[in-house]
């Protein structure tokens, strides 16, 4: 840092691609330059940094990135900037990045962020005096946690808890364990001192966040007991998590889902493809009848909890009839919700070393529409069900289309959007809403005055 101007001086902005574990991994960040002195802003155009934490799962993050870059190269021609590529991109394409982005300065992995205050600052310094520098930290680690480090939050009503980084699953299609490491467990304690704080803030609802949070351990604790334990916490009238394994789930977390009524009655558990054959080459290391065999399980334990899923469409040499065999899963399954995405192979993993990306993308295309539609009617269907009842809502803020109408969510994680003429709700209140029409992603209510 120029010895006449402390880090104050310099405003940081950051942008975030990709899954809720980079969002908190941003609210870390956002700590780490806090504490050293870094101003924040929102403001892009006002910044003397910014900051791109990326994503290298999915291809439109991917090239969310490269356009971003576009444009902060034409801002760099303007004036100063110093430009830092941190997460899972600056892990995985970290040759490509220094080599062909040559107005990125600091490169930062996911394991690595207590060294971005200093990297930055080495930047800045360089840049005021006229020099070339890199500055370059993409080290994993088998230990990092970031335990001590309390993230900086923006106010609201939800929040995030990393209870685990990194993945051993080694799924052929997932660059995970190559970007964020092997799996290390967080203590419960300090998990359940972040999320007594996040109480004590006015936070009513924390999802809890790993790769596979079943294989969640941490000496005599798993998974089942640490999200009972952050359910019990004064304050905290909702825990999610995302996103578990089908592989591994354990009866005691079911009991907990189905028992506990701060736990909410909706399970994200990814199927990826309804064909055998296409599941052993992704590794996934279940059936399709152990999948469904799972759902059963769930269902008898109780029939409202709510199930999600992601599904990869033209995965490698995936033939028509395979791809039929995942639209009849989702059929029988019956999901009230599905991320649907186009295979897009990922530098360094598994499947891009060993299998060809061979079907044609308008295969792809076509397939992921199908799906789609798919989905649409079945949520449809199921939304339907829920006109006359009467549900709780969290209130989380206004609607995205109006701010003349409030949005919320119930437990099983469905929007609900409704008039705040004659409410008296305000974000983070748990009201009854009675359901009055629905779309296939929205249910429409009428706040009704508790009894």
């Amino acid at each position: 840092m120029p010895r006449d101007k402390t880090a104050a001086a310099y405003r940081v902005h950051i942008e975030t691609f990709g899954c809720q574990m980079n969002e908190y991994d941003t609210e870390l960040v956002r700590a780490l330059l806090k504490a050293e002195g870094f101003a924040l802003t929102d403001d892009r155009e006002r910044a003397d940094v910014v900051l791109m934490n990326t994503c290298a799962i999915r291809e439109n993050a991917h090239n969310k990135v490269y356009g971003h870059l576009a444009d902060l190269k034409a801002i760099k021609r303007q004036r100063s900037l110093v430009v830092g590529v941190l997460g899972c991109m600056a892990q995985n394409l970290k040759k490509e990045l220094m080599e062909t982005e040559s107005i990125v300065d600091v490169l930062v992995g996911p394991d690595s962020y207590r060294r971005l205050p200093d990297l930055i600052a080495q930047a800045i310094e360089a840049q005021e005096q006229g020099l070339a520098h890199k500055g370059i930290a993409v080290d994993l680690s088998e230990y990092e946690t970031y335990e001590d480090i309390l993230p900086e939050r923006a106010e609201g009503v939800n929040a995030w808890i990393a209870v685990m980084r990194g993945c051993d699953n080694f799924c052929t299609f997932c660059v995970v364990p190559y970007t964020r490491g092997r799996e290390r467990s967080r203590d419960p304690q300090g998990i359940i001192r972040e999320a007594e704080h996040l109480a004590a803030h006015g936070y009513k609802q924390v999802t809890l966040l790993g790769q596979n949070v079943n294989s969640y351990r941490y000496e005599d604790w798993d998974f089942a007991r640490l999200i009972t334990a952050v359910a019990e916490i004064p304050g905290i009238e909702r825990v999610r998590f995302t996103s578990p394994h089908p592989k591994d789930f354990p009866p005691a977390l079911l009991d907990a889902v189905a028992g506990h009524p701060n736990i909410c009655k909706h399970i994200h558990l990814p199927l990826q493809s309804g064909n055998d054959r296409i599941l052993q080459m992704m590794n996934r290391t279940y059936t399709c009848k152990e999948y469904l065999d799972l759902v059963d399980d769930i269902r008898r334990r109780r029939s409202d909890i709510a199930l999600t899923t992601d599904i990869i469409c033209g995965f490698c040499t995936e033939t028509e009839e395979e791809f039929l065999d995942t639209y009849l899963t989702m059929q029988e399954v019956g999901y009230h919700a599905a991320f649907i995405f186009k295979y897009s192979e990922r530098k360094n993993t598994i499947a891009a070393r060993k299998y060809p990306d061979d079907v044609p993308d308008t295969v792809k295309s076509d397939r992921v529409t199908r799906l789609v539609e798919l989905q649409k009617a079945i949520s449809l269907e199921k939304n339907r069900e829920m006109i006359g009842r009467t549900v709780p809502v969290l209130v989380e803020g206004d609607a995205k289309k109006s701010s003349a109408q409030w949005m919320g969510r119930t437990d099983s994680n469905i929007t609900v959007v409704w008039e705040k003429r004659g409410s008296s709700a305000r974000p983070g209140d748990l009201v009854p809403m009675t359901i009055s029409r629905v779309s296939a992603t929205t249910l429409f209510g009428e706040e009704r005055p508790p009894s």
